[in-house]
């Protein structure tokens, strides 16, 4: 669904472009511009959307009151521009036609092995499973098999994502005859692990080796414009939902987690409140909130926290067969 509106929006903007170009061309030809004043009709085009993305990302620069030098501040801008150029324009839109497992290589027998546990990857708020392109591919190279979710629709409850992820663990589990997977969460989609982690009985829980999340806006975000869908208005900083989040998850938590925390976050802001009682935190620095599953040094970090996870396997007869099994 995001792929698809996400391309209606560019054809949109291309379209609108090109009759600006087409305007200006015009005028310039009246004023002896010549042959070249018909160069301003594509150049137009692809300059509307580019532009328009830049907007964004500067407004969210600016509203995030992000600190630092000058040219940090500039630099994060232009990471989270090109990032964000990446991400939206070139690659969700285009979604793959098969999301499924990524196994590792066969080995010489034509059996896969894998001994790294296997990993759910979850994104945020308007985005879909190539966010993760990066993150899957270092990922499936240090042999951890993967699966990317997609939460649509785009536009409702968090916790109307966690029987998604539910499947997308159970599918991850019968493919790797792993008895625990990890998950990795961007933004919103650590949100919805953990609405997902409340949700389980302690057989099931106890499958759960870790949890990471990345940028995720655990206390809300205090951004100035506020989104009003039911996932956006979950989000706003120190929720009723947030606060009941936390409420029921107790002391089941904090052994499992492990926060990433953006200190120039761009969107989940105040960056230094995005944590969680007693769960462990690593701090980045000089980087925007989309750059965070592209920055090798985050994808480095993220590689080396599963590293030590080891993947535990049993017979397929042991694995949970359907959403109704050990404790949902």
């Amino acid at each position: 669904m995001l792929a698809y509106l996400l391309r209606i929006l560019y054809v949109f903007q291309l379209i609108l472009g090109a009759l600006l170009g087409s305007y200006a061309a015009v005028l310039s030809a009246q004023h002896g511009g010549g042959a070249l004043s018909l160069l301003l009709i594509p150049l137009s085009a692809i300059a509307l959307p580019l532009l328009l993305q830049f907007l964004v990302i500067l407004t969210s620069m600016i509203q995030s009151r992000t600190g630092g030098a000058a040219l940090l501040w500039w630099r994060i801008l232009w990471a989270e521009y090109q990032s964000a150029v990446l991400i939206y324009m070139l690659r969700q839109p285009w979604p793959r036609r098969r999301n499924g497992v990524r196994m590792p290589r066969a080995n010489a027998t034509g059996e896969t092995t894998h001994s790294a546990v296997p990993v759910v990857l979850v994104h945020g708020f308007i985005c879909n499973h190539r966010l993760w392109d990066n993150m899957a591919r270092a990922l499936h190279r240090a042999g951890h098999p993967v699966l990317a979710v997609d939460l649509e629709p785009l536009f409702v409850s968090i916790d109307d994502y966690a029987s998604l992820i539910d499947a997308a663990v159970i599918t991850l589990q019968k493919q790797t005859r792993s008895q625990q997977i990890a998950l990795v969460g961007h933004s919103m989609g650590g949100l919805a692990i953990r609405a997902w982690l409340r949700t389980l009985k302690p057989a099931r829980l106890a499958r759960v080796a870790r949890v990471i999340t990345l940028g995720t806006p655990h206390q809300g975000t205090s951004i100035p414009q506020p989104v009003t869908t039911p996932n956006g208005v979950q989000m706003h900083w120190h929720s009723d939902w947030l606060q009941a989040l936390q409420a029921s998850e107790g002391s089941r938590l904090p052994p499992l987690m492990q926060i990433a925390l953006n200190l120039h976050d761009n969107i989940c802001f105040p960056q230094p409140e995005q944590v969680l009682r007693d769960v462990p935190v690593t701090e980045f620095r000089g980087i925007g909130h989309l750059e965070m599953c592209l920055n090798p040094q985050v994808i480095d970090w993220t590689c080396q926290q599963l590293a030590d996870t080891p993947a535990t396997s049993g017979p397929s007869s042991e694995l949970p067969s359907s959403q109704a099994d050990e404790g949902r």
